[in-house]
């Protein structure tokens, strides 16, 4: 069975626009064209659409995308990894929702909160693989440590410091601020300073980190929720910020 294009775009939420400049990069190739030229894509191209819808909701760029459609071969395998992924977010943000439901009952009611309560859903340990694996074991456990050194009030306030941050970002990229301009690299400044709370930070490491937030949905998204693009202008900041003012 095979659809057509305008099919396909209707039933994606997509246009037809869409889907040809995804063939045109590669990413998206038709199972056949007809003598009319339209395009038309099988089972196969719906399933690969499909990756491709998922990866763009998860905030990643086209090159990405395309990287990582190359990369991953088997579909079976990556379609997966896609659902775990998802699974994993669906039971973060069901853990957030309960958790801010919980504070805001108690708050109505004049009730005592506890913080494994109000933070549920928020846990720093989530990432400990990715940390683990970008900067060793004890790099993590470092980190781990001070973290749990803080009390309630010092956690918050951290997390509200970066939340602070985050917000400017979204300004400063929206508003056209270049990346190595004078405000974006006091913003890189006091990120930098946000994350020496817990250990100075070295270039490679800001560099890095930079980096990931683009490459990694999960982290990226704390910048993006405040515009598309936010994460790159965060990266691009960081990394001109990095070269110019930190050492390894």
């Amino acid at each position: 069975m095979e659809w057509s294009i305008q099919e396909i775009a209707r039933q994606a939420g997509t246009t037809s626009r869409t889907l040809r400049h995804y063939g045109d990069l590669g990413l998206l190739a038709p199972s056949r064209i007809g003598s009319n030229g339209y395009r038309y894509y099988d089972q196969d191209a719906l399933v690969r659409l499909q990756r491709i819808l998922l990866l763009r909701e998860l905030g990643l760029s086209l090159p990405a995308i395309k990287d990582v459609l190359e990369g991953q071969r088997d579909t079976a395998v990556a379609l997966r990894a896609h659902l775990r992924l998802l699974e994993q977010e669906q039971a973060r943000i069901g853990r957030q929702i309960a958790s801010v439901r919980t504070t805001l009952h108690k708050t109505q009611e004049g009730m005592e909160l506890m913080a494994a309560e109000v933070f549920d859903g928020f846990d720093h340990t989530a990432h400990e693989q990715e940390v683990t694996e970008r900067w060793g074991r004890d790099a993590y456990e470092e980190g781990d440590r001070w973290w749990r050194s803080l009390g309630e009030g010092e956690k918050k306030a951290f997390q509200d410091e970066h939340e602070a941050i985050a917000r400017d970002w979204g300004r400063a990229r929206e508003v056209g601020l270049a990346a190595d301009g004078p405000e974006a690299q006091e913003l890189a400044r006091r990120h930098c300073a946000w994350l020496s709370s817990a250990k100075e930070p070295s270039r490679s490491y800001v560099i890095g980190l930079g980096e990931m937030y683009v490459a990694d949905p999960r982290f990226g998204k704390n910048y993006d929720r405040y515009g598309d693009g936010t994460a790159a202008f965060v990266r691009d900041a960081l990394t001109v910020y990095a070269r110019h003012r930190l050492s390894d």
